[in-house]
């Protein structure tokens, strides 16, 4: 019998997780004040901070799941980025806080390959940014792409937010791709 080694989901300070299905599921993965550190001589926040603010909501939101840095570590698994698209619509300067939201906008039918849609909203409800990643699971010993464990694929298919738009792809067949 697997057992398995996910942790129960980490409830965070104004989280609404309760660990329902993904339209009962917070959006917002991260708050956030805007830091000294993170502004650019125009005294606004600096393009990569926004990035910054987007992989951790990320993380966040992974840790929700249950699937924290020593889950990822223990099943030798963890995501990485192809691709990573911000655009700048409001400025956001030192004082402000932001929120930064994570939904599901494509996925594989097997969990190994996603894109997210973000937003960096301002505390004054103003959207300052959005943020599209495209990524997959790597195999941190073999250095090869993989689907991630069976528990966590369900978890991360049926408890994510998503997009309106969202679109579950099939698996590609290799078969096909080799003939």
């Amino acid at each position: 019998m697997a057992v398995s080694v996910f942790r129960k989901p980490i409830e965070t300070p104004g989280s609404h997780y309760t660990g329902s299905p993904a339209l009962n599921m917070d959006k917002f993965f991260l708050e956030a004040k805007v830091l000294w550190a993170q502004v650019d001589a125009n005294m606004h926040l600096r393009h990569s901070a926004y990035a910054d603010f987007a992989a951790q909501a990320r993380l966040e939101m992974l840790e929700r799941l249950g699937m924290d840095i020593k889950v990822m570590q223990e099943v030798k698994i963890g995501p990485i980025l192809f691709r990573e698209e911000t655009v700048y619509l409001r400025e956001v300067l030192l004082g402000h806080s932001v929120s930064v939201t994570c939904l599901l906008s494509k996925c594989r039918e097997d969990g190994s390959r996603w894109s997210f849609l973000q937003e960096i909203i301002r505390n004054d409800g103003v959207l300052a940014a959005r943020v599209q990643v495209d990524g997959a699971w790597i195999d941190t010993l073999k250095r090869k792409l993989t689907a991630p464990p069976e528990a966590f694929r369900e978890r991360f298919l049926k408890e994510l937010p998503r997009t309106g738009d969202f679109v579950l792809e099939p698996v590609p067949d290799k078969t096909a791709q080799q003939g």
